[in-house]
């Protein structure tokens, strides 16, 4: 299946609209909790354990949107976009990542 940002697929056709589709994951707050929390997995200034549980928190929500388009009858994902956000209050520092485009069938 194919996931672009896009709103058009190049020298592909639209044939038709299937609607949009979401997928969502949840990273909870132990991530921060084992991560801040003594020693650090820290590279080159970045901290490469937090950013391979946002990759696959991401993966995650990819799939599930794909499979949601699959359903539909969809070949392609467009106008693919990504949201982060901190649930914070009573959710604590759960991070949820919603992924999210427009199922089409293309020729």
């Amino acid at each position: 299946m194919i996931l672009t940002s896009a709103n058009t697929l190049e020298n592909k056709t639209i044939m038709e609209y299937k609607g949009i589709v979401t997928g969502e994951s949840l990273i909870g707050a132990n991530i921060y909790k084992d991560l801040f929390s003594g020693v650090r997995d820290v590279v080159g200034g970045r901290t490469s354990t937090y950013e391979e549980e946002i990759k696959k928190a991401r993966d995650i929500a990819f799939q599930s949107m794909k499979e949601k388009a699959e359903q539909l009858g969809a070949n392609a994902i467009i106008g693919l976009k990504i949201s982060y956000d901190n649930l914070g209050g009573t959710m604590g520092n759960t991070i949820l990542i919603t992924a999210y485009g427009t199922a089409i069938i293309y020729e």
